[in-house]
């Protein structure tokens, strides 16, 4: 491949219409607010978006229950590492170790340099059960069969499922174990509009945090998680004043830093899921999958 080269085929992103009585400009210009008014002309005047069928002008006034499909054209992702270690596989099941850098699912600009794409290559039809977000490294449990992917996502539901996750955390606590109820919501971001963070009105969450080792000036966490909400373990560790080492977008509190915050799928910290443990939705016996952990988050 060519450095200018694109990276995938190009995709059709799909959206429907929920009131009617907006123009396509307009609809399109607030659905897909990376983009502005005189970028979604253009790419109306060549023909990108369709409407009922037919490429769209973007005059056309939309009805409830239209679908409006761009037709994004071939584009060259970011760089992403695409490798990855399965860690358990079965009829039922494959359990893989992510690595930093390369994102769950499609979006923000990539699509085949993704692990649900990287994945599906070999085992085609595997589902993700969960995700993790990009800077984060670990394990990533996908289903391969309808049924096993419901039994899990109801355990899922039911907390069934544990999850320990590894951090490197700033500044040393003087407790060993803490655990961390701070509430997750959306808060005002200067860049999206908003991001989740601590918020006395956001919804209940719970983190068990346990220092593994003290480092000069830092701190090697297990986290376990009882909830599942955006950043969890980020927000709360920095709730309780321990956000993680270099992260771009949290600090002390578990809101955004203040000066030139940065986005959700910015790199640089170090989180690692480090241990799954569920029931087998086939054998009913208890799985324990295991990621080793990269070298910035290994005690000694």
């Amino acid at each position: 491949m060519s450095d200018d080269a694109p990276s995938n085929d190009g995709f059709a992103f799909r959206s429907q219409v929920r009131a009617g009585g907006e123009r396509v400009l307009a609809f399109l210009t607030r659905e897909y607010r990376h983009s502005d008014g005189a970028t979604w002309a253009a790419r109306l005047a060549a023909g990108e978006v369709e409407v009922r069928g037919v490429p769209a002008s973007g005059h056309e006034v939309l009805r409830a229950g239209d679908v409006v499909v761009w037709h994004r054209p071939p584009w060259r992702e970011q760089a992403a590492p695409l490798d990855y270690a399965a860690l358990l596989e079965d009829e039922a099941l494959v359990a893989v170790s992510k690595p930093s850098g390369l994102p769950t699912l499609p979006g923000a600009g990539f699509l085949t340099h993704t692990l649900l794409t990287q994945v599906r290559l070999r085992y085609p039809g595997a589902s993700p059960l969960h995700r993790l977000g990009r800077g984060t490294s670990g394990v990533v449990l996908f289903a391969r069969t309808g049924e096993a992917g419901a039994a899990l996502s109801r355990a899922w539901r039911e907390h069934e499922v544990r999850k320990v996750y590894r951090a490197v955390g700033a500044g040393v606590p003087e407790w060993d174990t803490l655990d961390i109820r701070t509430p997750i919501g959306p808060v005002p971001h200067p860049r999206l509009g908003s991001v989740f963070a601590a918020s006395p009105a956001g919804k209940a969450s719970r983190s068990v945090a346990a220092v593994r080792e003290r480092r000069a000036g830092q701190t090697l966490f297990d986290v376990e998680i009882h909830t599942g909400r955006p950043h969890q373990i980020r927000i709360h560790l920095a709730a309780a004043g321990h956000p993680l080492v270099d992260d771009p977008l949290y600090g002390v509190g578990g809101l955004p830093l203040p000066d030139l915050p940065g986005l959700p799928g910015d790199l640089g910290y170090l989180l690692h899921a480090w241990t799954l443990q569920f029931r087998h939705p086939l054998t009913g016996q208890e799985v324990r999958v295991e990621a080793p952990p990269p070298p910035g988050l290994r005690c000694g």
